[in-house]
């Protein structure tokens, strides 16, 4: 995967296979302290015990449609080899928590890729479930919950409605471009 934003789509993914009603996305980018830290949090059925020890192994997945389980070793390489670190916690039947940290300036640190877009394909793609999108920059930040906008509308099928959608996109986009202003 050539970006991060990749990874984050391909574990949210996983979160809404495991029926989690609500994803929660962490992104602390602290230029400050060199270090990029991606956080994906989520209330599905969470990971066998005993399956958690070998959860990042290439060549074991819950899937049934393939014998290959790239997307969590895929995203451990990357952290761990930009001088980062990779955790994940998990409990049946309460949830799932991955943790990647990366050296922000380190060379062979993927970008971050187009979160808004992102962001975006989350909610087309997650049916009933809900995103909570949080990004800082250093200080500053910036929160999307699917759940307010919800609200406002009053109608959860308008998440598919191409013109709310838009405006997501572009909610998004000022958002992030707020926080990271200098």
């Amino acid at each position: 995967m050539k970006e991060l934003s990749l990874h984050i789509l391909d574990i949210t993914q996983n979160s809404i296979r495991a029926g989690a009603s609500l994803v929660k996305l962490t992104i602390n980018e602290n230029v400050d302290d060199n270090l990029l830290e991606i956080i994906i949090e989520d209330n599905g059925k969470g990971i066998p015990a005993d399956k958690l020890p070998s959860i990042t192994d290439p060549f074991v997945t819950t899937r049934t449609t393939r014998r290959v389980g790239l997307g969590l070793s895929l995203f451990k390489d990357a952290a761990e080899g930009c001088d980062g670190r990779f955790e994940i916690q998990s409990e049946e039947n309460v949830g799932t928590r991955v943790y990647a940290s990366f050296a922000y300036d380190h060379i062979d640190r993927m970008p971050l890729g187009n979160m808004p877009d992102s962001v975006i394909t989350m909610l087309m793609s997650f049916g009933e479930a809900e995103l909570v999108y949080v990004q800082r920059y250093n200080e500053r930040e910036f929160v999307f919950d699917s759940r307010e906008v919800k609200e406002i509308l009053g109608e959860d099928s308008l998440m598919n409605d191409p013109d709310v959608l838009n405006w997501i996109r572009g909610y998004v986009e000022e958002g992030l471009e707020e926080i990271t202003e200098e």
